[in-house]
């Protein structure tokens, strides 16, 4: 038997497959509408937080990540911190429980 003859044989067995258990056509449903997201940043049921970021070169992730090893503590401590020490030098006095 030939490739080409192979091939004829085996879509004509699908299609006689296909013929004697025809599959069900799925009903057509109107797509999903999605409510339009507002900007800002997500809250959390949990805990009212937001991001505060900014890009940096990558040097200053490492040297933050050294340090936060050795003081064994988190990143997220570290930029507590920091940006309460920077609060309290413009004069804007220490937020507590950031």
């Amino acid at each position: 038997m030939s490739k080409n003859s192979l091939s004829a044989a085996i879509v004509g067995n699908l299609a006689q497959q296909e013929a004697e258990n025809p599959q069900p056509v799925p009903e057509q449903t109107q797509p999903r509408s999605y409510p339009k997201k507002k900007g800002g940043a997500k809250k959390s049921k949990s805990r009212q937080t937001v991001l505060v970021g900014g890009h940096f070169p990558p040097a200053v992730l490492k040297q933050l990540r050294i340090i936060a090893a050795e003081e064994e503590t988190t990143n997220q401590a570290l930029l507590e911190e920091a940006l309460n020490l920077l609060f309290v030098k413009k004069g804007r006095g220490k937020i507590e429980g950031i």
